[in-house]
Parts: C-alpha cells; structure tokens; sequence
C-alpha cells in the first residue's frame, strides 16, 4: 500500500517550496506528483511525476471543461496506482493546485485499496493569511487558474484548506495566525518547518455542518453563541455585513421566524455569508427518520429539548482576529425576536434565496 501525503496551500511558491523539502527528505524513496495549471483556460494542465533524480512521468492532460478537480480527478489515481504497482517507492507527495478540491481528491484516493492518505499538509504565509482570510476577493480576481464559472472567495479556499488539513506549516512562527488557524482546526498539528511530517500517519479532520468550535485563548477570539428564540429576519438580514466584519470562519444552525419548518445553516468565509436549508427539524419528524440528521444535533437535541418548540434553537460560531466579542454578542442577541413580537406581519428578505435553492 502506497502512503500518499496531499499538500495545499494558497501560495504556489511557499507550496512549492515545501514540496521540494518532503521530497528531498524521502531520499530516493519518493515521488512528487506537481500540476502546471498556468495554461488552464486553453483546457491543457501538465502533470509531473519526479524523484530526487528526475522525472519519471509527464503528461499534458487536455478537457472540454478547464477545471483543476477535473485535470486530476481519475488520472492523478490512476498514476498512484501505477507507483504503487512498482513496489519501489515508500511515499507519495501530491502538490494541490490552489484551486483543487482537496477533501474530494483525498476522498478518492482512499477508495483504492493499493493507496492511503497519510495526511494533507497546508502551507500558511503568515504575512498574508489573515486579509485572506478576513476579506472578501473572489478567487478569479486573485488571478488563480480555476473554472470560469468558479465564484468562490479567497476566504473560502483558505478555510477549507485548513479544515481538510490535519498539519500546517507556517512561513514564520507567528501566535496571532497560530491562534487562528487552531481556532478555525482545533486538530491542526502546526509546525514552522515540515520536517517529520511524512509518515505520521495522521488522521484527516472531518467537520460536520453545523459544528461549533471551541474558543481558542490567543488575539484570534472565538464567539460561542445559542438563543432558544428565533431570529426576526429583516434585523438579521440587515447586520449579515456588521456580524461577519472581522471574521474569518463562521459555522452554525440557524432558526429563523418566518422559516419555522427549515432548519436552516450559516457558513461564512470573511465576509461571504452562505446561509442554506439542511431540513427539517427534530421536532417535524417521526422518530424513525431522526437518524438522517446528524449525531451532533441529535446530541445537543436530546440534552437541550424544548417542551414546546423541540429542537428549534441557533448556533453560532464567529472566529476572527481583533472582534469584540461583547459587542458581536449584543448584535446577535439584538437580532433575536422579542417576545412582544408576532411572526405573521414580518417580511422574509431570505425567501427568495431559499426557494428552490440550498444557498442564500
């Protein structure tokens, strides 16, 4: 079986750079499997294959669709199994374009019985991480290769990089990026160099939605928040931009008052809000269906039922750098519908996004 270590990052150069150092410290043990996606809008990416003495592989794979996933799904596995079939090599290293999926890379890679995922390693520049992670550029004005139709933000792909890791290397040893990053992935092992990083045989996070991370002590601050009332929409709807100003993760449930059958998600990237239908509640559903929910929310469900309106609560997780939590807590608590209030006159500025669709 062929350990395979997948190795992420937002900046080619760091990336690359550290590729080189795992595989100069496989000796002749190794390969390095790299992607030139420079040419990705013509629909051509180049894959390498190299050991310490050379190139072993090279192959200029071609699409209809130019999309990085695309470019390595299938033919990176492939190429796996035909190292592992040599029995000459102890490791693989797999370099992921910025723009690859790296959760659905290992996921396929873990199917074969002739490979394994050792771990995934993500390079951090600590100089530039926090605006990363923080702000609001999309992807394609970063000027990455990616799909044309590819909208996502900077903040996202550098989110889900760190949740799919379970070790990252910082370009400089820095508490406040170490704070937050451990704070997005309280399971990140964090190492300055990657010495001693292959052959761990470390276990990839998997993160439910929903989840609620616990707050990390540091100048990155993480707020824990629960309300057993549901949101007024149109006051929620109004501080979206002032609740995520500051952050660089956000995760949770949400009850809103004009969604009383929609158990609804909020996913946030800097200032990208995602909200987005999960399904019903606990509370809307036989017994016998309860096991399609996920056992986190069965758990909190079961410790924090209501007599009257069940499962029905929200959750919300908002780590980020400088937040004042007091303040980012009163505009939460602010949001929840008062008691005096009726549900029935209100306006759902949500709706539109949430009608046949899963996204807000």
């Amino acid at each position: 079986m062929l350990p395979v270590t997948l190795l992420t990052g937002l900046d080619d150069e760091f990336r690359g750079a550290m590729a080189g150092n795992l595989l100069a410290a496989t000796g002749q043990a190794g390969v390095l499997v790299e992607y030139d996606v420079s040419a990705l809008s013509t629909g051509s990416v180049v894959r390498t294959a190299r050991t310490a003495t050379g190139v072993i592989d090279r192959e200029v794979i071609t699409m209809d669709h130019p999309c990085v996933s695309c470019a390595m799904r299938g033919s990176l596995v492939q190429l796996l199994t035909s190292i592992a079939a040599v029995e000459r090599y102890d490791v693989a290293i797999v370099s992921v374009p910025t723009a690859g999926d790296t959760h659905a890379i290992a996921t396929e890679i873990a199917q074969e019985p002739e490979l394994t995922v050792d771990a995934v390693v993500t390079t951090v520049d600590t100089t530039t991480v926090v605006p990363d992670l923080t702000g609001e550029q999309l992807i394609r004005e970063r000027g990455v290769p990616t799909a044309a139709e590819d909208g996502r933000a900077i903040a996202e792909v550098a989110v889900r990089q760190l949740e799919s890791a379970n070790a990252a290397v910082l370009s400089s040893d820095d508490t406040i990026v170490r704070a937050l990053i451990q704070a997005i992935n309280p399971q990140l092992l964090v190492r300055t160099t990657p010495a001693g990083l292959l052959g761990l045989r470390l276990q990839v996070p998997v993160v439910e939605d929903g989840s609620i991370a616990a707050p990390v002590d540091g100048e990155a601050q993480t707020l824990v928040w629960q309300s057993g009332r549901p949101f007024h929409p149109e006051r929620l709807y109004d501080a979206l931009e002032d609740l995520v100003n500051g952050t660089a993760r956000g995760r949770g449930t949400l009850w809103i008052a004009t969604q009383h059958r929609n158990r609804l998600s909020w996913d946030s990237f800097g200032t990208n809000v995602s909200i987005g239908v999960l399904g019903p509640w606990l509370a809307d559903l036989p017994a016998d269906r309860w096991s399609a929910v996920g056992q986190q929310h069965q758990a909190r469900s079961a410790l924090e039922w209501h007599p009257e309106y069940g499962d029905r609560a929200s959750y919300l997780s908002l780590t980020g750098v400088g937040l004042d939590l007091r303040e980012l807590r009163d505009r939460l608590d602010g949001c929840v519908l008062r008691a005096d209030e009726a549900v029935h006159p209100l306006t759902d500025p949500f709706a539109p996004y949430l009608e046949g669709s899963t996204a807000a």
